[in-house]
């Protein structure tokens, strides 16, 4: 068995195992737990309770964090000339079309987010086996599809996010940095879990929130008590 290191050891110090910590609580003691050189992610782990082979149970959705994510979000618009000056003075990172259609045929996807209209997802279908691995393919129901194309920039570079619950019923998402104060780390998670809750299928039975863990970056998972996301 592998000795602990010096940091593993004020971690498990830290944790007391089996217990549901307050949210509020949660948000300070991720911060005394990262032990990272840089600034980490500050992830939310939510069990749900559905069946998401069912389609009348696929949760997915979309939130604008509080206090944003933290991270320089890449954004490509793929839009029309004459939205072109919309979409660089939302602050957009790229915009065209054509040309970028044509980089990323050939392999390139260096953006986080792809925004388009309505009337270029023809021509976007087709990128379709490049962009839908990699989670880029726009779509109407993250915001991503549409003809407002600067408030869906200004949206995504301000903390918007979407999400979907995976096969075994879980939804992860990065809600902010270490750096963040423990307020803006609970506000966020609050808003996020709070949309969960809001985004609940009618077909779903039983206990919709299962658990809920909050980690940074290589941390232990903080578990939450479902009970204290409405406390302030």
């Amino acid at each position: 068995m592998s000795k602990l290191t010096k940091n593993q050891k004020m971690v498990l110090g830290k944790i007391e195992a089996g217990k549901a910590y307050t949210l509020k609580e949660a948000s300070t003691l991720v911060k005394e737990i990262t032990t990272t050189k840089f600034d980490a992610s500050v992830d939310v782990d939510v069990r749900l309770g559905v069946d998401p082979r069912k389609a009348n149970q696929m949760v997915r959705g979309v939130v604008s964090l509080p206090h944003g994510t933290g991270k320089q979000v890449r954004v490509l618009a793929l839009c029309t000339p004459d939205k072109e000056t919309e979409a660089n003075t939302a602050g957009a990172d790229y915009v065209g079309l054509d040309e970028y259609i044509d980089k990323i045929k050939g392999g390139w996807t260096d953006v986080d987010v792809i925004i388009t209209m309505p009337s270029i997802m023809g021509k976007i279908g087709a990128l379709g086996r490049i962009l839908g691995p990699r989670g880029l393919m726009p779509n109407p129901k993250s915001g991503t599809v549409t003809n407002d194309i600067g408030q869906a920039v200004k949206e995504v570079k301000q903390g918007k996010i979407d999400f979907k619950v995976d096969k075994t019923g879980i939804v992860h998402t990065s809600i902010g940095k270490v750096s963040f104060d423990p307020d803006q780390i609970r506000e966020n998670a609050k808003e996020f879990v709070s949309t969960l809750i809001k985004l609940k299928p009618s077909a779903a039975k039983g206990t919709y929130i299962k658990s809920i863990y909050l980690s940074s970056t290589m941390s232990a998972g903080i578990k939450i008590d479902p009970k204290s996301i409405e406390e302030i």
